[in-house]
Formats: structure tokens, C-alpha cells, sequence
């Protein structure tokens, strides 16, 4: 595992199973303090936990409202840290057995859910009641280094976000390999994905994340995301995953 690889997951708060984007997480309070959330010890497969919100359930509305940040978090994400806990114990037992017979069922349930888990805790990161605007420093000369101007870079993100097929995530991340920013698109939480790309910015299109609210109207929520968004925390990333 390369330095820089390992930066980025202490800096998320994760431990050491790789998955989609990264690894494991653990504890609430890996997500409550001022210092990037590292984290020093891997977790124990099977007892992750779902995080504490930084910010009370209704400080990002009017964009994102209470009773769909209450359900979001309080029941969609706690779903997938369950189910990441379910396929982790499956497969400890499966190893004790020596039985691998259900084998490619589990390892997809713990890329599933498991990518679930890592992206959500990213996502609730990535916000803040006092985001909007456009980022500055390291994060921004490379927006435009990449994609040529903030306006540029933000017109492709909306774009690629609202044309996820179904279910998924626009994704800004850092591409090791080819040490550029790039944006991508996640079906569910871990198809249509680059390995080496290192999330710093994700957009949840998932209609449990906006349909009490918008409705059908994705495209006006990935627009109004843009009020909130917390760019000390993509900037954060962004320098943790360059090294």
C-alpha cells in the first residue's frame, strides 16, 4: 500500500480492509473532532458503527430538510453499516469452516454495503450549514489546472451527477495514477468506478436522499447541494490524497 494511499484512509477515519474507494469505518467519534478524523487502529470486522452527524438534523435545511436527513442517516446509512457487518461476520465464519460456497455472495454484500458505508460517511463530511461557494487554495488551482474554471468544473459535476442511471453518486476524486482530479459516476455504490481514484467530493443520488423534498426533480437538488457544500473539508482531502 503506497504513503499516499495510507494518508487518505487515516485522514477518512478508516482502517484496513481495502474496498471500493478505501476501507472500513468505525466510531462516532472519528467524525466529530477538528483533526481530519484520523484514525490509528484498523476495526474489527463486524463491529463498525454508524457515525454521529456533525450538525443537528436540521441545520442544512432549506436544502436538505429534517424528516429526509433523519431517515437518510438514521435509517439508510445505518442499513448499509449493518448489512457491511452481516457479510464481514458471514465471511469470518466461512474461513472457520473452510466453506466458501456462498463466498461470491458475500464479498459483493461487503462491496455493497461497504461502499454504502464509506460513501455516506464522506457524504455527511463533505456538507456544512456554513458550505456553499467555491473552494480555495491547493483545491482550486487544481479545479482549474483540470478542468479549466470552477464554472467548468462544477457544470460537469452537476452533469455527470444527474445522468447516473438509477440508483448511485457523483464522485470528484484524486486519480493516484494519474495525479489529476477527475469526476466520476458510482451506480449503486460501487459500479462504473476507477481504481487508485480517491474520493474527496460526493454528490448522493440515491432518491432516498432527496424525493420528500424534490420529488423527481434531481436536478434541482444536485443544484442546491452546491449551497452546502463543505470545501475545507474537499480541500482537506484533496491534499491528503496528493501526499
Amino acid at each position: 500500500m503506497s504513503t499516499r494511499r495510507r494518508e487518505f484512509l487515516k485522514h477518512i477515519g478508516i482502517g484496513s480492509s481495502a474496498l471500493f474507494f478505501g476501507s472500513t469505518l468505525s466510531s462516532a467519534s472519528e467524525f466529530s473532532d477538528d483533526k481530519k478524523n484520523i484514525q490509528t487502529t484498523p476495526v474489527v470486522a463486524g463491529v463498525h458503527q454508524l457515525p454521529e452527524l456533525p450538525y443537528p438534523y436540521n441545520a442544512l435545511e432549506p436544502v436538505i430538510d429534517e424528516q429526509t436527513l433523519r431517515l437518510h442517516h438514521g435509517k439508510h446509512h445505518a442499513a448499509y453499516v449493518s448489512g457491511l457487518n452481516k457479510a464481514e461476520q458471514a465471511l469470518a465464519e466461512a474461513r472457520e469452516k473452510s466453506d466458501f460456497a456462498l463466498v461470491k455472495h458475500w464479498e459483493r454484500e461487503v462491496a455493497f454495503h461497504g461502499s454504502g458505508h464509506i460513501l455516506h460517511a464522506i457524504f455527511w463530511q463533505n456538507l456544512s450549514p456554513q458550505g456553499g461557494g467555491e473552494p480555495a487554495g491547493p483545491l482550486a488551482a487544481a479545479i482549474q489546472r483540470d478542468f479549466g474554471t470552477f464554472a467548468k468544473f462544477k457544470a460537469q459535476m452537476i452533469a455527470a451527477t444527474n445522468a447516473v442511471e438509477a440508483s448511485g453518486w457523483g464522485v470528484l476524486a484524486y486519480q493516484t495514477v494519474f495525479q489529476k482530479l477527475v469526476i466520476l459516476q458510482a451506480e449503486k455504490h460501487q459500479d462504473l468506478t476507477v481504481w487508485g481514484a480517491i474520493p474527496l467530493l460526493v454528490i448522493d443520488v440515491w432518491e432516498h436522499a432527496y424525493y420528500l423534498k424534490y420529488q423527481n426533480r434531481r436536478a434541482e437538488f444536485v443544484e442546491n447541494i452546491f449551497k452546502i457544500i463543505n470545501w475545507k473539508d474537499v480541500d482537506a482531502r484533496f491534499q491528503k490524497a496528493k501526499g
